[in-house]
């Protein structure tokens, strides 16, 4: 009969997962013999717990799947504790699988022991997840591992912890695990009350017109490719021009006739101008949370007779929308939609000149703030001719990672992206360094695909080591590090307050090229603008992880002019 542990790695496999991040230690040594005994699961040893953690967020953005990591209890959990941290903010699947000491033993004294006799794993990831819980014996190994699973695919997603004693990795069981019947978790939901009712903001305002100027606001709820293409023919059927929040960057191609950019943090003049236009008679707005990047602090005016918000959670809505809800679904919304079109011609067909007259007018003015830095030939580098040159030369269905810095409003404001999934990045909790690490799990989920990081030399610090694991596996990822000598989003602030703040934000300029040649990847160092289009060729066509040391300026302001301005002008009293 197999162990509790293979019975985990079957269970695993059978969900569709095909890698396992992970740091050995004692408490999960069952695991490395299991290992060997099966051939579905791929192993990837990671530099630290936490890295392991974002390696398995990273695989879970990407493939649509949930993303597994294993690591001991008590100081392995608590390494990872930002990774799961993240991984709730940002809605993504994480399974955290941590060992503990038999059951038998909790409590005794015995070395690590954080079980619920001591430091208590499972309390301290309850916070942080939608459900932690521990496998108190063998016999309830198969069901608490499936009510797990059922978690942790719940939409919205979230993560999901679980402590695994060594007495139940040990057992021997007598039953396998039985798939989870996706007809559980793909359900497309959808409040049809709600639904039939926002029907009335297309057929006309307080002044009974029918809404010209109509726009969308899509985030992350439509990251799944089949709600994707459903809102590409919605919009492109009424010519409804569409704006991203930044965690939903890619989902509608950012080179469409109709794409506004990103709306918010490290947006564009076009969803700016669109979005906040003070006649703008619908605002339709899909899967976002609305909170304070989203929003651009707030300036997004949500006015009850003229606004339609869908989201899966009922809170994400009430909390800042007054009326004009819908409770579900944003692809079961969106095909809703589409099945209405006869009775949406009436009011829509009539106004599509006039919409398109709005788009383009829009459009014709400039989109990117300070368009000509992305061919400035500055020596130290400008960030933004740094990532307009990984661009050109990137494939267009590539997927870029981004960390947590100045280089995060860079490559949202100056990178186009295309595709669903083709744009990861932590854009709530957001720790640095996350990007290093996630771009593994990213790899692994796409091995087709090239993926490319932007990173800071900040991040480098924090994360950096996890380009020995990129090595260790050959896996083809491009390390881009803006690497500036400084906290840079910290230092743009901190160096206007006087000499000890300017001096407490700056870094020793590392050179992170021979730190990676050192742990096994190929590496270059770039100080002169006319160089990177050939690095960002060579280190895409080689075999490995390479990484690019780009020495760049921190004394450029990031491209968040309107995000500024709308801090700017918010009061707290109105």
């Amino acid at each position: 009969m197999p162990l509790g542990v293979d019975f985990i790695l079957e269970a695993l496999a059978s969900e569709g997962l095909d890698h396992l991040f992970m740091v050995p230690g004692g408490l999960v040594d069952p695991f490395l013999p299991a290992l060997g005994r099966q051939k579905a699961l791929t192993p990837i040893v990671a530099a630290q717990e936490g890295g392991a953690a974002y390696m398995a967020d990273g695989y879970a953005r990407a493939s649509g799947n949930f993303g597994a990591a294993l690591c001991i209890g008590g100081p392995g959990l608590t390494n990872a504790v930002t990774a799961v941290a993240t991984a709730q903010t940002d809605g993504s699947p994480l399974l955290l699988l941590s060992g503990e000491v038999a059951t038998v033993l909790e409590g005794l004294g015995v070395f690590q022991d954080a079980s619920p006799q001591t430091l208590d794993d499972v309390t301290v990831m309850k916070p942080l997840t939608r459900y932690s819980s521990s496998i108190d014996s063998p016999r309830n190994m198969p069901h608490l591992f499936q009510h797990a699973l059922l978690q942790l695919r719940t939409r919205p997603t979230a993560p999901v912890h679980l402590s695994l004693p060594g007495d139940c990795l040990a057992a021997e069981l007598s039953v396998s695990h039985a798939p989870i019947d996706r007809a559980l978790t793909d359900y497309e939901a959808l409040s049809m009350a709600a639904a039939d009712s926002s029907l009335r903001h297309f057929s006309g305002g307080v002044d009974g017109k029918p809404p010209e100027k109509v726009a969308i606001l899509a985030g992350a709820g439509v990251e799944h490719p089949d709600a994707a293409a459903a809102l590409k023919e919605f919009a492109e059927l009424w010519r409804i021009p569409v704006a991203t929040t930044l965690r939903g960057k890619g989902i509608f191609p950012e080179d469409h006739p109709l794409s506004l950019g990103v709306f918010g943090y490290a947006g564009t003049h076009h969803a700016r101008a669109a979005l906040t236009d003070p006649s703008l008679d619908l605002l339709i707005i899909l899967g976002s949370g609305l909170n304070e990047r989203d929003t651009m602090h707030w300036a997004l005016q949500l006015k009850p007779d003229a606004s339609i918000c869908v989201n899966l959670l009922p809170a994400a809505i009430g909390t800042h929308a007054q009326d004009g809800g819908v409770v579900g679904s944003c692809g079961a919304y969106l095909r809703y939609l589409l099945d209405q079109s006869d009775r949406l011609r009436g009011p829509l067909e009539p106004t599509l000149a006039a919409r398109a007259k709005w788009v383009t007018e829009i459009r014709s003015k400039p989109r990117l703030q300070d368009p000509e830095n992305c061919d400035s030939d500055a020596v130290p580098i400008h960030p933004a001719r740094v990532v307009s040159e990984l661009r050109k030369v990137f494939p267009r269905d590539g997927v870029l990672v981004v960390d947590s810095g100045a280089h995060r409003a860079f490559a949202g404001h100056y990178w186009e992206s295309y595709e669903p999934r083709t744009y990861v990045s932590a854009t709530n909790l957001g720790p640095m360094g996350w990007a290093i690490g996630a771009a593994i799990g990213v790899q692994c989920a796409q091995p087709r695909r090239r993926v490319a990081v932007i990173t800071g030399d900040g991040c480098m610090r924090m994360g950096g080591m996890e380009i020995a694991t990129a090595a260790r596996y050959r896996l083809p990822v491009t390390y881009v590090v803006i690497n500036n000598a400084a906290l840079g989003n910290v230092w743009l602030r901190a160096h206007r307050l006087g000499p000890t703040p300017d001096e407490l934000t700056r870094l020793p300029d590392h050179d992170w090229a021979g730190f990676a040649q050192a742990l096994g990847s190929r590496a270059e160092t770039v100080r002169s603008p006319d160089d990177l289009a050939g690095a960002f060729e060579r280190a895409l066509q080689g075999e490995g992880p390479c990484l690019i040391d780009v020495k760049a300026n921190k004394a450029f302001t990031t491209p968040v002019k309107d995000w500024a301005e709308a801090i700017a002008a918010y009061s707290y009293h109105e």
